[in-house]
Formats: C-alpha cells, sequence, structure tokens
C-alpha cells in the first residue's frame, strides 16, 4: 500500500455537538473505534464498507448526566466476547457499556468527582482517575483498590503491561508507581500538570502536561528524554505500533507527529483545544477537537480524502481566528510584520509558521512539506498585547477577553468571554451555569474576572491568576519507618523473659497441620497426593503459648524500677498473676472478674518502654470468653482497637508493635473479636501492612498470621471483594521484603484462601501479579511446606 510519509486528511466525522474528549481504537468490529463527548454521548463508529475511506456512526450509548470525559475498551473475554466500552464522566460516575444496548450494562460508583480517565488492564481490571486526587481500581462492578497519595486532580492513568503496574499521572506535577495498591515510586520533572501516560513497553512509558513538554520515562525512574515543540498545554499522546514513534495534541491547535525523537510534521486544525488522539490499528489517527469533529489523518495515498474535501479542510482553517493571547504566536507587533512577498521564500521545515501584515490584518500561514507551499492557517485577532482596542473572536462574536479557565488545577476545558461594559457577577453565574459547574464558585468566578480586567487592559492575565477553582493541598503524613536491626532482643535489664521467643501461633489442640510447633508436622505423607491440606484454611491461628512464670517476673522487675506515679500496688499486681493464671490454663474453671479485667485494661496503658509484659496477658487474655466479649464489644471495642493501633505505629518499639499485632490474632478467637475487626479491617490491616518494614522475625510472622485470620473470616464472602483486595494487596506487599519461612508460608495460605473458591478474587490475584511474585517459592524444599503451598497456589492461579 502506497504511504507518503506525510499524514494528511482522510475524512472529518461531524458526529457529536459538543468537544470530542476522548477517543478509544475498539476490539470489535475491525477497524472501529469509540468517541465520547461533553454532549454526554459516547458513539462507535466502523468503517465505510462500501468506500476506502469514511466512517459511519454503528452505535450510540447513553448514561451520563453530564459531560463525559473519558473512554476506555475492555478486552473480551468469555462472558463479553466482544468486549465492554468503559466511559468517565463529570457526574462521578464510570458507565460500562456493551455493544448491544444503548443503557449501561452496570455503572460504577465511588469517585466524589469528575472521572477524567480511565485504562483497562489484564482479567478484567479498571484503573480510573479523579478529580477527587485518587484513583480507583476496579473489577466486574466493584471497586478492589483506591489508590491515595495524590494532592490533586489525577488526570491521566495507564495499566503497564507487567502485572500489577499502574501509573498515575496528576495536576500536583507527578507520576505515581503503584504495584498491588502501594506507591513503589514518584517521577517528578514537570514544571506542570500532568495531563497524558501512554506505554511504550514493559519498561518505559511517555507522560504530556500542561508544561508544553513530553517525556520519556524508565519505570526505574529515569527521565531518558525531554521532547519539546508544542506552544501551550499537551492533553494526550498516542504511540504508533513500532513503539517509537508517537503523536501529540494540545491547547495550541495541533496534532504533532514524532519520529526518532525529533517533531517532523505538524498539523493545525481549526480549533483551538485538540483534545485526544488514538492510533488506530492501520496505523490511521483519529483526532478529537473543541468543535465537536472527529478528524481521521492517514499516511496511506489510498484513504486520502479527496482533492474536494482537502481544500475544503484548508478552507476552513484559513478563516479560523488565532487569538495572539493564548501564546502559540508570541507577541504581535503589526508594524515590524512583512508583507505577502514573506510567503515567496520557502520553508525550511513542516508545520514552520510565519505571520504576514496584509493591510490592517495579520494572517498566519504553515508551511507544507508535502505541497512544497505555504497554506493559511488563521487570521490573528487582538493583536499585539500592547494594544487595547482590539477584540478577541469567540463563537462569531466579539469580546475584550476570552479567559481559558483551569478546573482543578487542569488543562482549561472550558472558555469563559467576557466585556468591560458586562456585569462580572451575572457573566461568572451564566459561565457556571452554561458548564454544569457548581453555584458555589459564583464568588470566585466573578472575583477572578474583576482581578484580571482591572484597568480594562488586553492581553495575558498575570501569572498569579492561575484558576479561580484550586483548592489548597492535603497533608501527607511521614513515611513509614526504616530502622534497622531489631532482631535481637529489645530489652533492658536482666531479666531472661523475653516475649514471642519460639512462639510462632498454634492452631487449636488436635489438629495435625502445618501450623503447629516445630518437628509436629511432616510432608512425607502427602508428596504424592494432589488433596490440599493448607487452604482454605478458616480457623484462626491464635499464639496461646506462654510461660507465665517469666511474665510476672520481668513485670514485678519492671515495676519495682518505675516512676512512682506508675508503680503498681501489690494488690495490682495480685489480680494480674491471677488473671494470668486463668487465662494460661485451659483447664481453669475459675472466671475472670469484673475488677481484673478492668486492672488489665488500665495497666495495658503503662508507658510504652515497660508495658509489653501486660501487653503479653492482654494478649492471652483476648482468648477468654468472656474477656473478648467485654474489651471487644461495643465501645470498649473501638477503644482496644485504637490502643493496639497506637502501639503498632511505625515509630513504636517492636516488642510492643509484635504484641499488639498478636493480639489483634487471638481477638479472632471469639465472635465479639471478630466482629470487631471486621469492622475496623482497613485501619488495622493498613496499620499492619506498614510494619512489613520492620526487620524482625516475629513481627512478620504475626504480620502473616494477622493477614491469615483475616482471609480465613473472608472465605465464603464473595461480596466482600473490597476486603479481600486489601489481603492481597498487604500479603503480596509483605512477600517482597518478608525472609523468614514461617512467615512466607503464612502469607502463602493467606493468599490461598483469599482466592479459593472466589474467580473474581483470583482474576485479581492475577491482574496484580501474584503469580510471578511467588514463584521462587515452588521449588523450596525447606521447608517443603513452602513450595508445597506453593506450587497448589499457582495451580488454583492458572
Amino acid at each position: 500500500m502506497a504511504s507518503s510519509n506525510i499524514y494528511r486528511l482522510s475524512c472529518s466525522i461531524p458526529g457529536h455537538e459538543m468537544d470530542v474528549r476522548g477517543l478509544a481504537s475498539t476490539f470489535f468490529p475491525e477497524g472501529a473505534f469509540v468517541s465520547v463527548s461533553r454532549d454526554r454521548t459516547a458513539r462507535v463508529w466502523v468503517p465505510n464498507s462500501s468506500e476506502s475511506r469514511g466512517y459511519k456512526e454503528m452505535h450510540c450509548m447513553n448514561g451520563h448526566t453530564n459531560f463525559v470525559s473519558c473512554v476506555c475498551i475492555i478486552a473480551p473475554n468469555e462472558t463479553y466476547p466482544r468486549g465492554l466500552i468503559a466511559t468517565g464522566g463529570n457526574d462521578n460516575i464510570i458507565c460500562v457499556f456493551s455493544l448491544d444496548r444503548p443503557d449501561p450494562l452496570f455503572t460504577l460508583k465511588g469517585h466524589k468527582n469528575t472521572v477524567c480517565s480511565l485504562s483497562a488492564g489484564k482479567f478484567g481490571t479498571l484503573l480510573s482517575g479523579s478529580w477527587d486526587t485518587t484513583a480507583k481500581v476496579w473489577l466486574s462492578d466493584k471497586c478492589m483498590m483506591t489508590l491515595q497519595g495524590h494532592t490533586a486532580a489525577v488526570w491521566a492513568v495507564v495499566i503497564l503491561p507487567e502485572q500489577g503496574l499502574m501509573l498515575t499521572g496528576s495536576a500536583d506535577k507527578t507520576i505515581k508507581l503503584w504495584k498491588a495498591g502501594r506507591c513503589e515510586r514518584t517521577y517528578s520533572g514537570h514544571e506542570d500538570c500532568v495531563r497524558g501516560l501512554a506505554v511504550v513497553n514493559s519498561v518505559e512509558f511517555f507522560s504530556c502536561s500542561n508544561d508544553a513538554t513530553i517525556r520519556r520515562w524508565m519505570v526505574t525512574g529515569e527521565c531518558v528524554q525531554v521532547y519539546h515543540s508544542h506552544t501551550n498545554y499537551i492533553y494526550s499522546v498516542g504511540v504508533f505500533p513500532n513503539g517509537q514513534d508517537f503523536v501529540s495534541t494540545g491547547e495550541d491547535r495541533t496534532v504533532r507527529i514524532w519520529k526518532k525523537g525529533e517533531c517532523t510534521q505538524t498539523i493545525r486544525l481549526p480549533s483551538q483545544s485538540v483534545w485526544c488522539c488514538c492510533v488506530l490499528p492501520n496505523g490511521d489517527i483519529a483526532v478529537g477537537a473543541s468543535d465537536g469533529i472527529i478528524r481521521i489523518f492517514t499516511e496511506s495515498e489510498e484513504r486520502v480524502a479527496s482533492a474536494q474535501d482537502l481544500q475544503a479542510f484548508e478552507d476552513e482553517l484559513s478563516k479560523a481566528t488565532i487569538d495572539p493571547k493564548t501564546g502559540d504566536l508570541g507577541d504581535i507587533k503589526i508594524e515590524d510584520l512583512p508583507g505577502r512577498e514573506h510567503l515567496n521564500e520557502p520553508g525550511n521545515r513542516d508545520g514552520q509558521t510565519r505571520l504576514i501584515k496584509e493591510g490592517t490584518n495579520v494572517e498566519a500561514y504553515q508551511w507544507s512539506m508535502s505541497d512544497g507551499r505555504w497554506v493559511k492557517i488563521g487570521d490573528v485577532v487582538g493583536g499585539s498585547s500592547k494594544e487595547s482596542s482590539k477584540k478577541v473572536m469567540y463563537e462569531g462574536k466579539e469580546y475584550d477577553f476570552v479567559f481559558t479557565i483551569d478546573v482543578n488545577e487542569g488543562g482549561p476545558s472550558m472558555k469563559l468571554p467576557y466585556n468591560v461594559t458586562d456585569d462580572p457577577w451575572l457573566t461568572a453565574h451564566n459561565f457556571l451555569q452554561r458548564n454544569d459547574l457548581n453555584p458555589m464558585f459564583l464568588d470566585q468566578v466573578a472575583n477572578f474576572i474583576i482581578e484580571n480586567t482591572k484597568g480594562h487592559t488586553l492581553g495575558p492575565a498575570p501569572a498569579s491568576a492561575v484558576d479561580p477553582f484550586t483548592g489548597s493541598g492535603r497533608y501527607i503524613p511521614g513515611a513509614a519507618d526504616s530502622r534497622q536491626g531489631f532482631g535481637t532482643d529489645p530489652f533492658t535489664g536482666a531479666g531472661r523473659y523475653i516475649p514471642g521467643s519460639g512462639t510462632t501461633g498454634t492452631t487449636p489442640a488436635g489438629i495435625a497441620d502445618p501450623f503447629t510447633g516445630s518437628g509436629a508436622y511432616s510432608s512425607a505423607a502427602f508428596q504424592n497426593s494432589v488433596t490440599n491440606i493448607y487452604f482454605p484454611k478458616t480457623d484462626g491461628v491464635m499464639f496461646e503459648q506462654a510461660n507465665p512464670t517469666q511474665i510476672l517476673a520481668k513485670l514485678r522487675e519492671l515495676n519495682a524500677n518505675a516512676p512512682e506515679d506508675h508503680r503498681l500496688t501489690d494488690e495490682v499486681l495480685g489480680n494480674l498473676e491471677k488473671l494470668l493464671l486463668t487465662v494460661s490454663d485451659s483447664k481453669s474453671q475459675d472466671l475472670p472478674t469484673a475488677d481484673q479485667i478492668s486492672i488489665l485494661w488500665r495497666t495495658s496503658h503503662w508507658p510504652e518502654d515497660i508495658v509489653f509484659p501486660v501487653l503479653d496477658i492482654l494478649r492471652l487474655a483476648v482468648r477468654h470468653p468472656e474477656i473478648n466479649a467485654q474489651l471487644c464489644g461495643g465501645t470498649d471495642g473501638a477503644s482496644l482497637c485504637n490502643h493496639l493501633l497506637g502501639l503498632m505505629s511505625p515509630q513504636g518499639r517492636p516488642a510492643n508493635q509484635m504484641l499488639a499485632l498478636r493480639t489483634f490474632c487471638n481477638c479472632f478467637s471469639g465472635s465479639h473479636g471478630r466482629s470487631l475487626l471486621l469492622g475496623q479491617r482497613e485501619a488495622v490491616l493498613s496499620r499492619a501492612g506498614d510494619l512489613r518494614s520492620v526487620c524482625n522475625k516475629n513481627i512478620h510472622v504475626a504480620l502473616a498470621t494477622l493477614v491469615l485470620n483475616y482471609a480465613g473470616i473472608l472465605h465464603g464472602r464473595p461480596s466482600e471483594i473490597e476486603a479481600k483486595a486489601q489481603c492481597l494487596s498487604v500479603a503480596s506487599s509483605a512477600l517482597e521484603v518478608v525472609q523468614d519461612k514461617e512467615a512466607v508460608f503464612r502469607l502463602l495460605v493467606a493468599l490461598g484462601t483469599t482466592v479459593a473458591g472466589d474467580n473474581t478474587a483470583k482474576d485479581l490475584a492475577r491482574s496484580l501479579g501474584v503469580s510471578s511474585q511467588i514463584t521462587k517459592y515452588a521449588s523450596m524444599s525447606d521447608p517443603a511446606k513452602v513450595g508445597e503451598c506453593c506450587r497448589l497456589l499457582l495451580d488454583e492461579l492458572q
């Protein structure tokens, strides 16, 4: 097929009534694509069967109650062999459509502001970005995870080919890399909002920004190239099939083609904002703009538009008006411009722009390398920023000012025309109403107009007049403690009591399984069996072993040296001793008294440097039905949870962190404890997951056990998919750093229990790359249970 190496118009599709904001190539029908618009519709376009060029509308979808901002295609599966179409809008929702009906199959709700970016991954996962500063991971019709960390609108999202890796770009000028729901890396370099992202391959990606640059990044963090050519905001970037060349669009009215790192062609459009582009399977480019028209550009001679259509496009372009205050052409001094004779000199590169003086008018021309001539691209209106007598043309009318408004620190999604004779409050009211914006912004917009029209001087707004909608930044708490060396005995004094030494938790007595003490389990009997003895594990794993004598000795020693205002009386010590003996002896007939429980709760708030023996008593006590009901029920339960979470702070003492984790694990022994921990699941697992960075094997085993107990209680509850997603995320992140083999084993069992019998959870685990993460354990033979469990889990995820 003949190719000119120059992109020319193939066809124009006037299918929308307002701005075209998103484009995506579909899996079905072949060669088709979908567009979304501020007219609240999504439309599927298929190639004309009778002609080599042109498209016709095949399907129109409605479901949004406000502007549609973005679109992506969910790959075909057994249920939907033609794939699905996902759209996001200013109504804060995501609509998911099939090609069989005009209304949504289902909607996804959870974002608190405009959904402005979507990306689909493997196994049906969907990633969304929003003005609410978050990104969300969806599977089917459920939200799996919320990615929090940006401090401004998330304008761009993309899922990388490597499973589990996701990218988000934000108005806070940064890009973040996420794995299994946690932020792995932040990329800094752009000087303004990040507006678009595009995957090059599994280790590289592009970003584009309001700073008028495109950057090429390595996933490992290096920015390997910065591309300059655009003169205004860049909204989108798309990669050609060769993985090297790309196309970009922006607020400077252009589509730019990049080959071998250079801008080789500039295509100007007769509309100010070129919002989006999409590379079609045949190599053509689809472009959407603020005039509501989709334009297709092609290198193929066979698909180039007719001479009549090409001339019509050129005529339309020549009639366009260019506002110099957009910054595209710089400051213009009419008296210094050359006349028409300047066009007798050929240009030296495609897309080069020249301005000439024609009487009192200024005309803009662009050099066409393919045609060897200057093509008029519009009349420049408004003149120099120093000339206050000129008007700005907008939608066929002249105005003193046409402001470009950034909503939520983003690019100009709308224009605000204003004459100095207008009432700024009425203008602001009409602007908000026309663009479906919240009336609460009335004062901000009106004051914005007043502030930026003082003196009635035309020209660019002052640098401080950024946007009337920008909010203040969010507080981001510090990172987790990275201190090393906590594997040794962290306790002071001469006592021999070390909480946690030699104890890794047990299951109820009489159950011979891989969780009992050292040497109690042999895998030999199961080596030739396909029976899965590891997961799902639905009965909780507890930390039950204890040496009451040593606990009490250490308690008395620390009490003797405690400050006088914290020293316990002999009566209090006696009550704690009786309680410890009661809860340590499973055959004891004694019941804990109310006074004993009250004393335990009060003394658990001892100073952090000496409280650990009391926490060990608490860890044992919550297994008792009476104490479990009292401490974990009602308002007392919330108090217990908050107290333990405080002890688990990343800056806390490792002994207290470990015992708090073990206490949470043992709370699962009673119904009140299970209810409490289900209700507090998000906070508990989140804080527990942060402790993976503490270098202490006992903490890692306790963390793994807590995740396992959560997985067990969630098993058989398919509706709890968001909770299961958090279990997968915490277990996956812990496996990145945990070295202790018992902790690794328990995390593998937790993963197996989470996905067993739940296809949605399996798909999520696959999309997060769990299989590739755990493969290294499949060959482990010491202990054999790690390798056996891993292989069973890999089979489950196939």
